[in-house]
């Protein structure tokens, strides 16, 4: 049927359809049409119904440019603008965009104007390869390549004097001249390991196996300071590829659905298994369109899965395949509390895994120059706020999303929070090395140490003595040291003896306000040797490697302190 409209304006209009899109109780939404709401039409007009597939909506559009009365009118064939014949997408991975100008003060927004007839674009070296991270910082844009770190000039030029000073002028160019810090180090692909607190910058180049602090001296490579093997052992571990896992789950669908596109079905998963959105489902070998979309109760066995694809009417028990992609992260965050830089290098996210070697969480204390502690959690974030600092992820347990304050603690008491990450406790735990005259064999005899109680000793070893023939006869060779027992502390190893009622201990006892305990040895024979073992107290070498630890049982989670440490020793015979 026909549709009349008054026209109330001295102009032309041209009448236009297009594809409709209909929705439930709703007209078409005519979007940037120049369809003017004088006209009576509801955003646009629509003829047909949705079960019509020959439907066609009719649009009236103004013809005349600026709709001035008279102006020169337009057809359907004139172009707004000249385009290319063939444009071709580029991926300009060195280049810096902006847009128009924003003022809040005259109401001028040009955010989402990009205007490509004027020098809004600024490239750098490609030769450094991507552009991976930028950070504004007072009137400077600082650039982060893979292998180059810049800062550039906003609104302003550098100019290099005869004097070799420099100087400083205004610029037409929003973005100005790139200056290169001096050194060749980058962020490598790791964009997420940046952390920043006043003028220091942190953050790593796992190209050259380092970590990296820029700050007004310039570039610092701050994993040199007695962790330089470290790092570049583990840094060269992180994989730089995009890697996939697959677990195998048993479920039970059986037809529920959430919503209509949306399939719940019960997962039995084992330890180790973490389900989290984003995976994808595999049937016969084949992944399938979706993903997972949220996961319940993922600390059960019996875990409630949603996914984002119907299939719970073909599929309703069975075992199923879920694969992840995944790549390796290096995450750096700023600890705002302990003023100190942390990163953690991470194998595989905490999605993929939470044991312990999969990851390694250390930080960084710029009061002495170094590398100051372990964690045995793996953040997924870090950042600070206000005076307090925050973290989300996992233990070797547990998988949160939750967000954990650290160093949260109500008052010390026997039931405070120290060392306890995302719900699991953990124990703290010192190493050290005793090595008093180094260029000498020691008998080793006792241990003690200044501190609170609740310390044990968890190994005790020399350093290797040697390498003999493998028992078994084969030509493999072993390292031979010496080991003890391990050590209780002074809570844990207490007893009451059955015949005096006197209550004795078998691991730390106090003396003198310090404690003391003897060392059991605990070493398997070697070539020639005839005492060893239980029979000999001590260990014999050059140098010991002592691990102690705070046990489960006193005063758990409050604090624990160690103070100094001592080995009575005597020389060995030559």
């Amino acid at each position: 049927m026909a549709y009349t409209i008054e026209v109330d304006f001295y102009n032309s209009y041209m009448l236009k359809r297009v594809q409709p899109v209909f929705r439930s109780n709703s007209s078409y939404t005519s979007g940037n049409v120049g369809v003017f709401p004088g006209l009576g039409l509801p955003g646009g007009l629509y003829v047909g119904s949705a079960d019509n597939a020959k439907a066609r909506c009719f649009y009236i559009e103004e013809s005349r440019i600026r709709g001035g009365y008279n102006n020169t009118s337009t057809d359907q064939g004139v172009r707004a603008y000249l385009d290319e014949q063939y444009p071709l997408q580029q991926n300009r991975i060195n280049t810096l965009i902006y847009s128009g100008v924003y003022n809040s003060r005259t109401g001028v927004n040009q955010t989402n104007v990009f205007n490509v007839s004027e020098s809004i674009t600024k490239s750098i070296d490609i030769s450094f390869g991507s552009i991976q991270k930028t950070y504004s910082e007072d009137t400077n844009l600082i650039i982060f390549q893979e292998n180059k770190i810049h800062r550039a000039l906003i609104d302003k030029d550098t100019i290099y004097t005869t004097e070799s000073g420099t100087q400083t002028q205004a610029a037409a160019a929003v973005i100005g001249q790139f200056v290169p810090y001096k050194g060749e180090y980058g962020i490598s692909k790791n964009p997420e390991s940046f952390a920043i607190y006043n003028y220091r910058k942190y953050f790593s180049d796992r190209n050259r196996n380092a970590i990296m602090r820029l700050s007004n001296d310039g570039l610092t490579e701050i994993s040199m300071y007695g962790m330089r093997d470290y790092f570049r052992d583990r840094l060269a571990e992180i994989p730089n590829k995009r890697e996939k896992k697959t677990i195998s789950v048993t479920y039970k669908a059986g037809g529920a659905t959430n919503g209509t596109s949306v399939d719940i079905f019960t997962a039995t998963i084992t330890s180790g298994q973490n389900i989290t959105p984003g995976m994808q489902i595999i049937i016969g070998g084949i992944t399938q369109p979706g993903y997972i979309t949220l996961v319940e109760n993922p600390d059960f066995a019996t875990t409630r899965i949603y996914y984002s694809q119907n299939f719970a009417n073909s599929l309703s028990s069975g075992t199923l395949l879920i694969s992840y992609f995944y790549k390796g992260k290096i995450k750096g965050g700023w600890d705002i509390y302990s003023k100190s830089y942390l990163v953690s290098l991470q194998k595989s996210p905490t999605q993929v895994s939470q044991e312990l070697e999969s990851y390694k969480t250390l930080s960084f204390d710029e009061e002495i120059n170094g590398w100051v502690s372990f964690f045995t959690y793996k953040p997924t974030q870090m950042f600070s706020m206000i005076n307090k600092y925050y973290t989300t992820g996992g233990s070797t347990t547990v998988n949160t999303t939750e967000l954990y304050q650290q160093y949260y603690s109500n008052a010390p008491t026997p039931n405070d929070t120290r060392g306890l990450f995302y719900g699991t406790r953990k124990p703290s735990n010192i190493t050290f090395v005793f090595n008093v005259q180094p260029d000498a064999m020691k008998n080793f005899n006792t241990i003690s140490y200044e501190g609170s109680n609740g310390w044990k000793v968890v190994s005790y070893n020399s350093g290797f003595t040697g390498q003999d023939p493998n028992p078994d006869g084969t030509s493999t060779y072993v390292q031979n040291d010496d080991d003890t027992l391990s050590i209780k502390s002074y809570d844990e190893g207490s007893y009451v003896d059955a015949n005096t009622g006197y209550t004795l201990r078998a691991g730390f006892d106090r003396k003198e306000n310090r404690y003391v305990a003897n060392l059991r040895n605990n070493s398997t024979p070697m070539a020639g040797e005839i005492i060893y073992g239980a029979q000999m107290s001590g260990i014999k070498g050059y140098f010991a490697t002592v691990k102690i630890e705070t046990d489960n049982t006193t005063q758990l989670g409050g604090p624990k302190e160690l103070w100094a440490a001592a080995s009575s020793y005597s020389m060995s015979s030559y």
